[in-house]
């Protein structure tokens, strides 16, 4: 006798919507705040202004972010319901159409018609709505739009972002506060982008990698304005 045994997968797909808010916000936070903290001591201004500065930033950049998370995610969930909403109406002026649809998919993805056919009258029984939602528009409540949720992840964790950087200004001395600021923000970067691949299954050393120099570029070229800004003035 075989004992039945229940086979337990772990994916990452459920993983993709909050994973991508944080990962966004918190990239945004450490980049855009060093940033700026790098180009406004290359200005030479004082400590307390530095700082002021970075501060302002964060509570600016968090609000940015969920502001647009929001509008967006908002947006995807507004065409998520009006899709569901024709959908629905179209099962119940046509459902044989509908299932015909529905069935041509399933042979599409390899079913041989009669068994296609059968998996559609099936499926349409139990949860007409549902399978097509699922299998014809894409929709599912895993991946569905979430805007508050995406909101309040990417304005969260742009401010733990902003927050280390704005840390390192406060403990540095003007004197070395770019290369401190810089230095330590790449690491944070680096960390980040390591977690984030490694939490969805990507390669670390690329995640890591490939924040860092966009993070370096964007600190460089934001350092070279502000010197050249601060000479100038």
């Amino acid at each position: 006798m075989i004992s039945a045994r229940r086979h337990i997968e772990r994916h990452r797909t459920d993983r993709i919507g909050w994973l991508r808010a944080a990962v966004l916000g918190a990239n945004d936070g450490i980049v855009s705040t060093a940033s700026l903290l790098v180009g406004v001591a290359a200005a030479s201004a004082s400590a307390q202004s530095i700082l002021v500065t970075g501060i302002a930033g964060l509570v600016a950049g968090a609000m940015s972010m969920a502001a647009g998370e929001y509008v967006s995610v908002h947006s995807q969930a507004d065409t998520e319901k009006a899709d569901l909403a024709r959908e629905k109406m179209e099962l119940e002026i046509d459902p044989v159409s509908e299932r015909h649809e529905l069935t041509a998919i399933y042979v599409a993805r390899g079913l041989e018609p009669a068994l296609a056919q059968q998996v559609a009258q099936q499926l349409m029984a139990h949860d007409a709505l549902g399978a097509h939602a699922r299998d014809e528009l894409g929709i599912s409540d895993q991946f569905s739009a979430r805007p508050i949720q995406a909101a309040l992840a990417s304005a969260a964790s742009f401010a733990v972002g902003a927050v280390l950087p704005l840390m390192v200004t406060a403990l540095s001395g003007q004197k070395n506060m770019i290369f401190w600021v810089a230095g330590t923000s790449l690491i944070f970067l680096a960390s980040l982008g390591a977690v984030a691949a490694k939490v969805g299954g990507a390669n670390p050393a690329l995640g890591a990698w490939r924040v860092s120099f966009w993070g370096a570029l964007a600190m460089a070229i934001t350092a070279g304005v502000g010197a050249l800004f601060g000479t100038a003035v």
